[in-house]
């Protein structure tokens, strides 16, 4: 290890020099094994494994996270794929799978547009399953706490021995304080040192209190996904992974739309028509994923001309109305939703509901409360007070 590292630029090609180092003097809890990672990867890369490490403390098992600019397209933990997910997930049907590998599938395949040349960060050594799967995706680079000797066998040859790949000491623990600077001024603030656990999980506010395992174990996810993700932002999760997560917006129900439209479209991506879909022989996975976005949106016919039909599908589909897709989500059901600061309104429950939000955690503390419980009442929701902000800058 070294204690500092110097970068091609900063965030822009016009910002140099840079570099990355240990204020004390200290060596760099992070090794590079391949490739040469730039400024951007690095934020992503010690952001995401920071996720994916809590996640591993809060569930007992393997995480994954994938991030892209700062913020996380998708997170998940180590539960089996079923044969839906693995189709959607473009994972084949005798690929093995590990529990690490099954969580990198779920967190890859949540919003695979977003997704798209993403920094990838495990909790867990990189083990050959989870290896042969990041060989199939577009991608800049991965940080894990080891890797299988296979593993980095196969990672290396990615991008022709460009990839990057990272390691970082597991038993690294930063200074209590951190400093940030802006403008050539200096931020100093301690850091978040919230553990999030169910003991986050024991107020609640609604007239149903009837919180599943399962809706606890997603409503740890979205809290821990939205610790690191730029506000504000909302996440809904489902099935042990985030299935939507809206960031960075300056509006609370501009989150809950972003996010709800994403895990909306999650939900579509399994419906029978979606899963039918005949693409041309030999088409990437990206481009499979572009036409997929556009078959479920509503002016897909416009949208794609016969050249590009001809060039995409070997079958011309059948149209995907919108009645039939909002019978499908309307079966839909079970799904958790975390929030980093409070509702201010209802209509951000109104919206959860359109994509079957069944439980939520929210720290509370608006004038509105009342009424924003009101309405999580009227669905029969669960909603949880957790008392804490997520605030991520």
């Amino acid at each position: 290890m070294a204690n500092e590292l110097m970068l091609k630029y900063g965030c822009n090609p016009n910002q140099k020099p840079s570099r990355v180092f240990m204020k004390d003097g200290g060596e760099l809890p992070v090794t590079v094994l391949c490739g040469k990672p730039g400024y951007i990867n690095l934020l992503d890369a010690l952001n995401g494994y920071q996720l994916v490490r809590e996640l591993k403390r809060a569930t007992g098992l393997p995480a994954a996270a994938s991030f892209k600019h700062v913020s996380p397209a998708g997170a998940a933990v180590g539960l089996p794929l079923t044969e839906t997910l693995r189709k959607i997930y473009f994972v084949e049907k005798k690929a093995e799978l590990s529990p690490l590998a099954c969580a990198y599938a779920r967190a890859r395949g949540a919003d695979r547009m977003s997704s798209f040349g993403d920094f990838i960060s495990l909790s867990d050594v990189c083990d050959v399953p989870t290896a042969r799967l990041i060989s199939k995706e577009v991608s800049d680079g991965v940080i894990a706490p080891g890797y299988e000797e296979e593993a980095l066998a196969i990672l290396s040859q990615k991008r022709k021995g460009a990839y990057n790949v990272l390691k970082i000491d597991p038993d690294y623990a930063p200074a209590p304080v951190e400093q940030k600077d802006v403008y050539g001024v200096t931020f100093e603030q301690g850091r978040n040192e919230l553990k999030i656990d169910e003991q986050l999980l024991q107020e609640i506010v609604t007239q149903n209190k009837e919180l599943p395992e399962s809706a606890r174990r997603d409503l740890l996810i979205s809290l821990i996904t939205l610790k690191y993700t730029q506000s504000n932002s909302v996440c809904y999760a489902y099935d042990g992974q985030a299935i939507g997560i809206g960031a960075g917006q300056q509006s609370r129900i501009h989150c809950t739309r972003l996010a709800g439209n994403k895990a909306d479209n999650w939900f579509l991506r399994q419906h029978p028509k979606v899963l039918g879909l005949k693409f041309v022989k030999g088409l990437g996975r990206a481009d499979r994923d572009n036409a997929i976005d556009v078959y479920i949106s509503e002016d897909w016919e416009d949208v794609l001309g016969d050249d590009v039909w001809d060039k995409t599908f070997a079958i011309r589909p059948v149209p995907l109305t919108r009645e039939e897709k909002k019978a499908w989500l309307a079966q839909q059901g079970g799904v958790s939703l975390g929030s980093d600061a409070f509702f201010p309104f209802g209509d951000n429950i109104e919206r959860a509901h359109k994509s079957g939000v069944q439980y939520i955690a929210q720290p509370c503390g608006s004038i509105r409360d009342d009424n924003v419980i009101e309405v999580c009442d009227k669905y029969n929701m669960v909603m949880v007070k957790t008392g804490i902000r997520l605030f991520h800058h």
